[in-house]
């Protein structure tokens, strides 16, 4: 029987199925950074989703890795009182490089 783990890894030597995996790894980091945020604020979805002008159900949504649009991510960036950062993997010379907003 093959386990998780080596089920996985054979999977991600298919490219395709690594990019997609890579990306909701990344939504989901950004959710639990999200949800970090909002709990050591020591505030309640509810709290938040109403500073950011959204519905609770939007926040939850956001903390649960499900994608939204950016003017909603934004929203919730700012109520947070939260900076966003680019970070590039590789510059054009092929070493890392920040982008700051």
């Amino acid at each position: 029987m093959k386990t998780f783990k080596k089920h996985l890894d054979t999977k991600l030597k298919d490219k395709e199925f690594k990019q997609l995996y890579d990306e909701e790894r990344e939504l989901l980091e950004i959710s639990m950074r999200i949800m970090a945020a909002r709990k050591k604020l020591g505030i309640s979805q509810q709290e938040l989703a109403q500073k950011a002008h959204i519905t609770q159900q939007q926040l939850s949504k956001i903390e649960s890795g499900m994608n939204c649009n950016m003017a909603t991510f934004l929203k919730v960036c700012h109520a947070l009182k939260v900076k966003l950062d680019l970070i590039y993997t590789e510059s054009p010379a092929g070493r890392a490089a920040n982008l700051s907003m």
